[in-house]
């Protein structure tokens, strides 16, 4: 059964205490221009939270690491249905019962799919053998024996080298004329042995090497033969695929996605995400979207970790989204707006005087999301979920800093001075040239800038106030983890005073004299600091929340160019 029930998923009947948005997912109306958006709310997210508890307990899901998803969905009786989908392919297998299907197309090209994976997995196979030659392999050993033997005969001429130093100044202090030439050419005949026995084990080794060479040189010329075949490969199955894949939207307009992209080039796996997928289904089923999450599920890839949300992706998704939202505008699950730089969560109410207004979370009006803009400089409130700038990979690059550079007539001169984390909300400063980008950042080098950050702590911390002093180092085979180090770990600091004490949870302001990755998550939750990680920190173990509630308040700098003092303040959202 591809419908579930709502209860199926929530892990307690505890009442959520918020409704507020705390992602969009968005896209352009093809049609109009608009943009349309879907909201991931605590709702959606709580739903979420008990999909990946049931992934915990089987372990057919913790196998491979993919993004699923979840639909919160309405029928026409008024009721309320979950929708759950994987992308791509589930230990092998594109349709899983009680999971959403693939987009209709993949059956029509399932023979061309069958031919093209089995011409894969034999280039799989050969690339494989090739790379495992036993001429690759004793080379590498033959390599690494060399190797060992240049570093010992080194540290051996090195050795006698000091020796040979030493017994010089004592021939010239002791000896003279002809005597001494004698003793001196004896050292340098030494040095001379030296060098050819240095030059003859070279020799050895590029001889022994050599025949194994032109072996290797050809199964390397093969490896990359078959990759690019397997390119080719890859690209006329996609192309086949995006020929018949059929996306269906809430309008009633069903179109591939060769017809909905046509002049760009679509990387792979188009078609294959949750997103497409989910709302695919329930616009063809005739349910209305109200809220939906994506999440990360099993090991660790590209920089995603597992439990954590994350938004549309920019390469295969985000083209998509208008389309397959189309039909929604005007219904309470989208919202229709000409300006999605930032989509703050939002609500309209009429205030005292019966005027309408529009109020974020943490009450900031939405204009709010550019707290300060002039010709030199732009700050901005950076909602939780969203990146700072573009990330490395191609389904991270959405962020503060690519929206301002798509909607702003200067949007590539655009960088941004700092960062924040992904999970953290608050103030960002961004240049809109470079050598205003220049005198800022040497201003947060120099620390002339004072930042102010408020965060809410899973447990109690006893002092009023103080100073943390921790190294931190990050293991680069467990990146973007932080741990405390006291001999590889870089200096940092953070002043911290305490603001509200509410049951077992501690409100309070950091003040960050250093500005090392993931400083004040690491200080909260590390023994030796706080000792109590930041609400929402899945990462440190902190109590499991929508967001990390951690939120950069308060930002004073001078104007690089008018040399006025700018303090730039907003409310918590939490």
């Amino acid at each position: 059964m591809t419908l579930h029930l709502l209860s199926d998923f929530l892990q307690s009947d505890r009442p959520i205490r918020s409704s507020a948005p705390t992602y969009w997912y968005e896209g352009r109306c093809p049609q109009t221009g608009a943009w349309l958006r879907l909201p991931r709310t605590p709702l959606a997210e709580a739903i979420a939270c008990g999909l990946m508890q049931h992934l915990a307990e089987d372990a057919r899901y913790n196998h491979e690491g993919k993004m699923y998803g979840v639909l919160l969905v309405e029928t026409s009786a008024g009721e309320k249905w979950v929708l759950k989908a994987f992308s791509g392919l589930l230990n092998g297998n594109s349709a899983v019962a009680g999971w959403v299907p693939p987009i209709p197309g993949r059956e029509q090209v399932a023979l061309e799919e069958a031919s093209a994976l089995k011409a894969l997995e034999a280039i799989k196979q050969e690339l494989i053998a090739l790379q495992q030659t036993p001429e690759r392999s004793h080379y590498t050993a033959l390599s690494q024996k060399f190797e060992t033997q240049l570093q010992q005969l080194a540290a051996r001429h090195s050795q006698r080298k000091q020796e040979r130093h030493h017994l010089r100044q004592t021939l010239l202090e002791t000896l003279s004329g002809e005597a001494l030439a004698c003793a001196l050419e004896q050292l340098d005949e030494q040095s001379r042995r030296d060098g050819i026995e240095r030059r003859q084990l070279k020799r050895q080794r590029k001889e022994a090497l050599q025949s194994l060479k032109p072996v290797i040189d050809q199964a390397d010329t093969r490896i990359r033969e078959l990759k690019q075949q397997r390119k080719r490969i890859s690209q006329q199955l996609q192309a086949q695929m995006h020929a018949h894949y059929w996306l269906t939207n809430f309008a009633g307009q069903s179109l591939s996605l060769q017809q909905l992209m046509p002049g760009g080039s679509m990387p792979t796996g188009t078609g294959d995400c949750c997103a497409p997928r989910l709302l695919h289904y329930a616009a063809w089923n005739h349910l209305k979207p109200l809220a939906m999450a994506e999440f990360w599920w099993g090991p660790s890839a590209g920089g995603k970790i597992q439990g954590q949300f994350y938004g549309v992706c920019a390469e295969r998704c985000q083209p998509l989204m208008g389309f397959l939202l189309s039909g929604l505008a005007g219904r309470d699950s989208t919202t229709v707006t000409s300006s999605p730089i930032f989509h703050v969560a939002w609500s309209t109410f009429k205030d005292e005087k019966g005027e309408e207004r529009r109020e974020g979370v943490g009450g900031n009006p939405i204009s709010d999301a550019i707290l300060y803009e002039d010709e030199w400089l732009i700050a901005v409130n950076k909602p939780a979920g969203l990146l700072s700038v573009p990330g490395r990979y191609g389904d991270r690059q959405d962020s503060v800093l690519s929206r301002l550079r798509y909607w702003l007539p200067d949007g590539m001169a655009l960088n941004t001075v700092h960062r924040l984390d992904q999970e953290t909300s608050g103030i960002l400063l961004i240049a809109r040239d470079q050598q205003t980008h220049s005198q800022l950042s040497r201003q947060f080098q120099q620390r002339q800038v004072d930042k102010l950050y408020e965060a809410v702590l899973t447990g109690s911390v006893i002092m009023e106030s103080g100073v943390i002093d921790l190294p931190l180092w990050g293991d680069p085979d467990n990146r973007p983890y932080q741990t405390v180090d006291w001999k590889r770990g870089k200096p940092s600091l953070t002043q911290f005073r305490v603001i509200e004490r509410v049951g077992d949870r501690t409100r309070v302001e950091f003040v960050p004299l250093t500005g090392r990755t993931h400083q004040l998550r690491v200080h909260a939750a590390d023994s030796q600091g706080l000792g109590t990680p930041i609400v929402g920190d899945r990462l440190y173990r902190g109590e499991n929340a929508p967001r990390l509630h951690l939120h950069a308040r308060e930002l004073h700098f001078n104007h690089p160019k008018t040399g006025q003092s700018i303090q730039l303040k907003t409310e918590s959202p939490f």
